[in-house]
C-alpha cells in the first residue's frame, strides 16, 4: 500500500506498520498495513486532530504510532496524554494535544 494512500500526518501510520512488520517477525505485513490504514482513516474522518496546527498534529500522530504498538495501547495513550501536560516540550498547545490523545483513544475504542 503506498504511503500516499492517506494524507499527512496520517501517512506516518503506514510507515509504522512497515516498521513493526520488519521488527517483529510474527507480525504479518499486510495485516499491519490494514490495521494502521484503519487507524489513519478513523482518526482523519473522526476529526481527532482538528484544531491542532501541523506541528502539534504531527506530534500526536508520532505519539500514537509509538503507543499503538505498546503492550497496552490504551494505557500508553492515557499516560502520554497526562505526560503532555507535565512536560509539553516544544508543543504549541499542550492542552489541545493532551485532549487529542484522549479523543483519539475514544475514536479508536481503546
Amino acid at each position: 500500500m503506498p504511503q500516499d494512500a492517506v494524507r499527512p500526518p496520517f501517512d506516518r501510520f503506514l510507515a509504522t506498520a512497515e516498521a513493526v512488520a520488519r521488527e517483529r517477525p510474527e507480525v504479518d505485513l499486510e495485516m499491519a498495513r490494514e490495521v494502521f490504514l484503519e487507524v489513519a482513516t478513523r482518526l482523519d474522518h473522526g476529526l481527532a486532530l482538528d484544531g491542532l496546527d501541523e506541528h502539534d498534529a504531527g506530534a500526536v500522530v508520532d505519539g500514537l504510532c509509538a503507543d499503538l504498538v505498546a503492550p497496552d495501547p490504551a494505557a500508553a495513550v492515557q499516560a502520554r496524554s497526562a505526560a503532555t501536560l507535565q512536560d509539553p516540550g516544544d508543543l504549541h498547545d499542550p492542552e489541545a494535544v493532551s485532549r487529542a490523545y484522549l479523543v483519539s483513544a475514544t475514536v479508536l475504542q481503546l
